[in-house]
């Protein structure tokens, strides 16, 4: 998952939490919100630590053609 679509889930997951008052048998809409922003969260924040990891990697380029 990016980091905008972790952020998408998160802004998604807060309005079906906080703003929508529809009810449905047998499915909580706020419970659902809440749970997609924990996706959102949980998301984002593997994204951002996988940035900061490839951000740190070093490649060692070996430019003579004879060895390996």
């Amino acid at each position: 998952m990016t980091i905008g679509g972790s952020i998408g889930l998160i802004v998604l997951g807060a309005i079906l939490a906080f703003a929508v008052e529809i009810e449905l048998a047998g499915l909580d809409i706020g419970t659902v919100g809440v749970i997609m922003m924990i996706g959102g969260v949980i998301g984002l924040v593997v994204g951002l630590s996988m940035r900061q990891r490839a951000a740190r990697t070093t490649r060692v380029v070996n430019d003579d053609p004879g060895t390996y």
